[in-house]
């Protein structure tokens, strides 16, 4: 599908877009997140190449290291954001369903394409195809959304829906499909492989811890990806009625569902099918230090477990600092590796819009006689 506009619609649009950006710019633009607050002893060492590669649990601690907390997950990964190295990592590359953390990708390769405050009304064939379960926003056909709304959907709520518009925007199911391939490729991501760009369970689709914290990672470096990956809780356009509330999957933000929310926490993402279990790419800043982990598919501890066990990981990374050797570097892949972000949001910036609490949210939907459950529309069913 192609978007017109008129010339001045578009400069229009733009110009919002700039206005925007230059807005949401974090005021720590200037900060060293990759900096340690307790360096190291001594030089460090570089790792052997293939070291990430390898089975089981890689981690080279000092003497004075802390232990690394006990996790059933078939694979997890802890980095620092800034300068991309790998602190520790089990089974780094080995292919697993992503689910709804592949959502990272979709973004990285989607957000850069479409203005935030473009208008679109939604076409009934744009919503075609869902997958049974899925996860929704409760995006409308017929209904006018604005780019921003549909992302807030893709971020928050996980909605499925919100990406199959997004993509018929970006080009189409496919063609978003192969594009994210390629983004994935360019950045150093090899064991990902793109067939359903919202994560839905599909036969063949993989990718593995190291490559979701890359993709976490080059997100926290876009302000948009940073803002939407960070709101706890926004509204959302009701169709033929007023916003609902909606509020962010990743507990770890949140701190909703008997889960505690995490000291720092900055995002990402969060996702669950059948096939995939549990996953989460989460991260986290500290002392001017900033970590990203990656938990794929924990097999004890129930549902609350991809949490609990990113936590962990989270505090055992914060106070390993300056203690541990890297085990690999989340550039290592690349031709040229490249530099770590010049800066890594600690606080998500308001979006243009004034921002409603969740209270204020139910005080509204109430006033409409639309109950607490049209607030809180996450959709659970296969898919997060």
């Amino acid at each position: 599908m192609k978007i017109g506009f008129t010339a001045r619609a578009l400069v229009s649009a733009c110009a919002l877009g700039a206005a925007g950006l230059l807005a949401l710019a974090p005021a720590s633009a200037s900060a060293h997140p990759g900096h340690d607050p307790d360096p190291p002893r001594g030089p460090r060492t570089t790792p052997p190449p293939a070291l990430l590669y390898r089975s089981g649990t890689q981690v080279r601690p000092h003497a004075d290291a802390p232990a690394l907390p006990r996790l059933s997950a078939r694979s997890w990964l802890v980095a620092d954001a800034g300068s991309g190295e790998v602190l520790a990592a089990h089974e780094a590359h080995r292919p697993l369903p992503p689910a709804s953390t592949l959502k990272t990708l979709f973004a990285l390769t989607v957000l850069p394409t479409l203005p935030a405050g473009v208008p679109h009304t939604v076409r009934p064939e744009e919503l075609a195809g869902i997958g049974p379960g899925s996860s929704l926003v409760g995006v409308a056909a017929g209904r006018t959304y604005r780019v921003a709304d549909l992302w807030r959907g893709v971020f928050l709520s996980s909605g499925n829906d919100a990406v199959r518009v997004l993509a018929a925007l970006n080009g189409g199911w496919r063609a978003t499909a192969a594009r994210m391939q390629d983004k994935a490729r360019a950045l150093g991501a090899l064991d990902t492989r793109v067939l359903s760009p919202d994560g839905y369970d599909t036969p063949g689709q993989v990718s593995s811890a190291y490559d979701l914290a890359v993709f976490g990672r080059a997100g926290l470096r876009n302000a948009d990806f940073a803002r939407y990956c960070g709101t706890a809780e926004a509204l959302f356009p009701g169709a033929g009625g007023p916003p609902y509330g909606i509020r962010n999957t990743n507990r770890l933000l949140t701190g909703a569902d008997g889960v505690a929310r995490y000291p720092g926490a900055i995002g990402v993402k969060n996702g669950y099918t059948t096939e995939a279990g549990n996953t989460l790419v989460a991260a986290a800043r500290r002392g001017g230090r900033t970590l990203v982990v990656t938990v794929l598919n924990p097999r004890a501890g129930g549902g609350h477990a991809v949490y609990e066990e990113a936590s962990a990981l989270l505090d055992w990374g914060f106070g390993a600092a300056g203690r541990v050797e890297p085990v690999g570097s989340l550039d290592g892949r690349r031709a040229r590796p490249g530099p770590g972000p010049s800066a890594v949001p600690v606080v998500a910036a308001a979006p243009p819009e004034r921002r409603v609490g969740w209270a204020e949210a139910c005080a509204i939907a109430g006033a409409a006689g639309m109950g607490a459950g049209a607030v809180s529309l996450v959709t659970r069913g296969r898919t997060e």
